[in-house]
Order: C-alpha cells, then structure tokens, then sequence
C-alpha cells in the first residue's frame, strides 16, 4: 500500500453468509433438546437478517459445534459461518460465531448471533450495510455511510481494476470488493487491531496469500483518511489496494515485502507523470542529507504504527526499485520476476528471470537513488 500502507495479509473478514446443515460435536445425538437447539439454528440460517438486505448472497451456513446447556431453557451454540458473495468470493469464507437459544412454548429460537470469543466482527455486526455496485466492484459501506460517498468509491475502483490487468497481465478474477466502515473505530474493530494503527492510512487489503482459490479479498478504507485525498491520491490508493488483490496467487511467504510493495506501487503510478522527486519525497530527503540506503528495505523497515518517514522511505525504495526493474528489464521482466520470487529464493528468482543478482541490483539502484533524488 502507498506510503505506509501495510498489507494486511490476514483474516478474511466481513459480510454475509451462506448456508447448509448443521455440524455433529457436542452432546450426544439422542438428546432431544439438542437436536432442537440444531434445527432451531438451521432454521434460523433460512432468513438473513435485515440488515443484509440488498447483499448479493448466495446463503450462509453454520456448522454447528458444542451445544452448551445453560439451564433448562436457555444454550450456547459454537458455529462456523460460511458466507460467500454472489459473483465476488472464489471460495466461501468464515467466521467463528456464538449463538444464544432460548426455548419459549415448547420451540427453540435464536435470540443472538455474535461473534465468539476472540473472533473479529463482521461489518454485519457494526450495523445495516449498504450496497453499491460498479462495472468491476462491490462497495459495501457500513452504518452511517451515504450511497453518494459509496458510488463515487464504486467509480473509482472500476477505474483501478483495468489499469491494474494492465499492468499485471495474468489471469485474475477482475473484479473487486471495497468495505467502507462507519468509522476509522470500526474499521480497527474489523482488523483486530488498534485504530491508531491506521490513523492516516487510506486502506488496507485483507486476504490470504498464495495459489488456490481463496476467500474474501478486501479491500478496507479508512472513511476518515481517503476523503481527506486528492482526487489522484484515491486513484493511487485504491490501484495498489487492487493490485494486491489481482497479486495474490502470485504471492507467497518467499516474496519480498519490498517486491510485493514496490510492485503495487509501480502499477499505481505507471500511467502517471509522477517523477521519483515527486513520488518519493521522504526519500528524497534522505538521500540529500546523505543517507543513501545501503541495501533494499527489509521487511522490518515496512512496519506501520512506528515512525512514519521511516515507513515512506521503504514504500518509496520498494517502488523505485521495481520502476528501475522494469525500465532496465522491462515490464514483462518484472512481472516475471514477481511470479518467480513467489516460488523460489530472490536470488534464484533474479538469476533466472533477469540475469542478475541481488548484489548487482542492489548497486544499480543505489546508483539510480543518487542520480534522480540526490
């Protein structure tokens, strides 16, 4: 993500939900009341709630753990939910749940859905969702959030999607899911992490990495940064985010973080006229005051929440060294060495798509830091 825009590359998160039979754990199946307490959460599976109205769902579905007792008219049920968006979600996602029953005139029903205990929320969970949909998005906002703000998110992401297949000409869905909370609050609330860990980002993308289908690729705006962007900041924002959705196959645990970065850096800015200067002001600095960079940013140098212009200058060095890579090696080079690196060591991934080695590169960039910045 630009300028201290980590990816998040963990827990898929949010909306809706899709729907089958109930799981086996828990008290023996002879038990009448809990063969009620199943069907009363099958039952309750049928009819999504309100709130969820206007959501392209094809079900949801609850495999049902333990059954806990909680006297005689009242348990707790553990349940996996299964959602998947219509035409959006490869593969359906989850979500750990924890259901109130209550049994009143003989019947069973449920009284709460929530998550369960160490589970995050659902954007479902902050309040009613609304739905606007574009020629290549889904934007799902959050209570509170106008169908204006959501639309014009909508046009903006159609805007990434092509240019992103543009610059990474492999098979990819396409097509992309924005999540737009009601707050920089709830957005922390659906990350599972501190809101200051997001304080002036503009979004982050959830997901898991790797080759396979995989559920819930998101992408989470920060409703209180992006406003604050120009016009081309949101465009810059929102075709990294997206980048790193069409990546993701692509992806791995081998890939540099500066690889991963730089690269959805580099479609972001790739139709623009933004020069290194301007592009890479906090880098720009450093490099005038001497402090050439003595080797590509390390993972470590990506972290967000600690210093902030210590996290531009990785951002920054992560993009010009792909913008070097694919002007020395050419875009396709690059694009090849990105799936290579999501395979193999770097080294190996260099020697066989570029020809080079990482110390060469390095020097090279070293080289072309002191020329355009310095």
């Amino acid at each position: 993500m630009p300028r201290g825009r980590p990816l998040a590359r963990v827990l898929p998160l949010l909306l809706c939900v899709l729907l089958s039979a109930c799981g086996t754990a828990g008290a023996p199946r002879g038990d009448t009341a809990e063969r009620a307490v199943r069907q009363a959460v099958a039952d309750w599976s049928r009819t999504p709630p309100g709130r969820l109205s206007g959501i392209p769902l094809e079900g949801w579905s609850y495999e049902v753990g333990p059954v806990r007792r909680d006297g005689a008219r009242a348990a707790t049920v553990r349940a996996e939910l299964r959602y998947r968006l219509a035409g959006y979600d490869s593969a359906p996602a989850g979500s750990a749940r924890e259901l109130s029953l209550a049994e009143e005139g003989g019947r069973w029903r449920v009284t709460a859905d929530r998550p369960a205990p160490g589970a995050l929320p659902q954007l479902w969970d902050q309040g009613a969702v609304t739905a606007a949909r574009g020629a290549h998005s889904l934007v799902l906002g959050g209570e509170g959030q106008s169908p204006g703000t959501l639309a014009a998110i909508a046009a903006e992401a159609d805007r990434a999607v092509p240019a992103v297949s543009s610059a990474w000409p492999r098979a990819w869905a396409g097509r992309v899911v924005v999540l737009v909370p009601g707050s920089l609050e709830r957005m922390a609330g659906l990350l599972g992490r501190p809101a200051d860990a997001y304080r002036g980002l503009g979004a982050v993308t959830t997901g898991q990495v790797g080759p396979g289908p995989a559920p819930a690729d998101r992408v989470v705006v920060n409703p209180e940064a992006y406003p604050e962007l120009s016009e081309q900041g949101r465009r810059i924002v929102l075709t990294h985010e997206v980048t790193h959705v069409a990546t993701r196959a692509a992806t791995s645990a081998t890939t540099p973080l500066w690889l991963s970065e730089g690269f959805a850096d580099w479609a972001a800015y790739r139709d623009s006229s933004t020069t290194p200067a301007q592009g890479a002001p906090a880098l720009a600095r450093a490099v005038r005051r001497g402090e050439l960079p003595a080797g590509l940013p390390a993972t470590e140098d990506f972290a967000f929440g600690g210093d902030p212009e210590a996290a531009a200058r990785a951002y920054e060095g992560a993009w010009l060294a792909c913008r070097l890579i694919a002007e020395k090696w050419g875009e396709a080079g690059l694009v090849r060495l990105y799936e290579a690196a999501g395979r193999e060591p770097l080294p190996n991934a260099l020697a066989q798509t570029l020809g080079t080695d990482l110390d060469t590169l390095t020097r090279t960039w070293r080289e072309s830091l002191r020329g355009e910045l310095g």
